[in-house]
């Protein structure tokens, strides 16, 4: 199967230069549609991060020549401008090695003023400019002197001329201002569009998962930038050893499997985002959790990974308002956060296996990188009763 809900926004923001022409390989499923059912919830009704209202996503894909192969994904909170209605957040570092523009006043303050972008290493600053532009020219910014952006990266420099610095101005407003909350694109696109998984192209991938009303009726989020390595696992199915492409493989087995790098190395950008009344205290604890759902893919968040969870709530009773005045704000308690600890563990989890389900083999800069082979992954999730799980659970789940 495959999704056909796109709007007409989606497919425009896709490419600006050398868009990508509809072959049979870039209709390749999600997760989910080729039978990988992650957990025991339910996603939203898109499975993505934009079941969470108010959330929007808008991607640039850059693709120049032979070498530049990079992009930018803008998560905007809610409808409204950013800085004059906060929203609370908060930070968990898995591993430190990257760059994420931003932080030391997110984690003071508990609260986000600005859209998050993802974009490649060398373009974070890049990046970061041209949103601050973007954003003092909107109504009602007249006066602001401080703009704190966050901007967080994974290097792309396999398949993208990352030196070049090629995200420019016009792509990060473009990013920003086509948002939109339908369907994501995923895979080979915007930030993702030179990035690298466990060997294979990696990309942008996006889940949700909604609580029955019994746990509350919250929504949880989640969208990555996948660009790591470790020895990948789907659905506990060691598909990475089966398929002999994993981390340390040169010193550790005779297969090579034709393996561009068996560097561990690499990064994760994880953004979660919840309708759940939770403040930067609690929010921290969501993000926390969601580094279950990572390990869960066989990542080993090595010494030169960057692994960063960013979180915040979009709800109305937590956002903070310019001037406003003391209020009473709503809390979810503690006792009520192991199902949303669940919900972003799962969503987490399945949102790495669209990125890798839906990119395309990509040739760039210093070569070329295949897509997941999805006939023989399958393989090897039947092989270890990986798939159909949906059938085993009892009904009205």
């Amino acid at each position: 199967m495959r999704r056909t809900l796109f709007t007409l926004s989606a497919l425009l923001l896709t490419s600006i230069t050398n868009a990508m022409s509809q072959t049979p390989e870039t209709q390749r499923p999600r997760a989910r549609e080729a039978g990988v059912v992650v957990g025991i919830m339910q996603p939203g009704p898109l499975n993505a991060i934009t079941d969470v209202p108010g959330v929007r996503v808008g991607q640039v894909t850059v693709r120049e020549g032979d070498s530049v192969r990079t992009g930018v994904t803008a998560i905007l909170p809610h409808g409204g401008n950013p800085f004059r209605e906060r929203v609370p957040a908060a930070l968990h570092v898995g591993n430190g090695f990257g760059k994420l523009l931003g932080v030391t006043q997110l984690r003071e303050l508990g609260e986000l003023e600005t859209p998050i972008l993802l974009t490649c290493t060398l373009c974070v600053w890049r990046a970061a400019d041209a949103m601050v532009g973007w954003l003092l020219e909107q109504p009602g910014m007249e006066n602001v002197r401080s703009i704190n952006p966050v901007v967080g990266e994974t290097n792309d420099g396999m398949l993208n001329d990352i030196r070049a610095r090629p995200i420019r101005p016009e792509h990060v407003r473009r990013a920003l201002e086509s948002a939109s909350s339908g369907p994501v694109e995923e895979g080979a696109v915007g930030a993702g569009t030179g990035t690298v998984a466990f060997g294979w192209k990696g990309g942008i991938g996006t889940s949700s998962r909604r609580l029955p009303a019994s746990l509350g009726g919250w929504t949880v989020g989640v969208l990555v930038q996948s660009n790591y390595g470790g020895v990948l696992t789907i659905n506990g199915a060691p598909v990475g050893r089966e398929l002999g492409r994993f981390s340390f493989q040169r010193q550790l087995s005779s297969r090579a499997d034709g393996a561009l790098d068996d560097s561990p190395d690499g990064s994760i950008m994880i953004v979660v985002a919840t309708d759940a009344p939770l403040d930067s205290r609690n929010l921290e604890r969501l993000a926390a959790r969601a580094i279950v759902g990572l390990a869960r893919t066989g990542a080993t968040m090595s010494n030169g990974s960057g692994d960063y969870v960013l979180a915040f709530s979009t709800a109305e009773a937590v956002r903070r308002r310019e001037g406003e005045a003391p209020r009473s704000v709503q809390d979810l308690p503690n006792d009520a956060m192991s199902p949303l600890f669940q919900a972003v563990a799962e969503a987490t989890e399945e949102a790495i296996y669209n990125s890798l389900f839906k990119a395309t083999t990509t040739q760039g800069h210093h070569g070329t990188v295949e897509a997941l082979p999805l006939d023989r992954v399958m393989e090897v999730l039947r092989k270890y009763n990986a798939v159909g799980w949906d059938r085993t659970l009892p009904p009205g789940r």
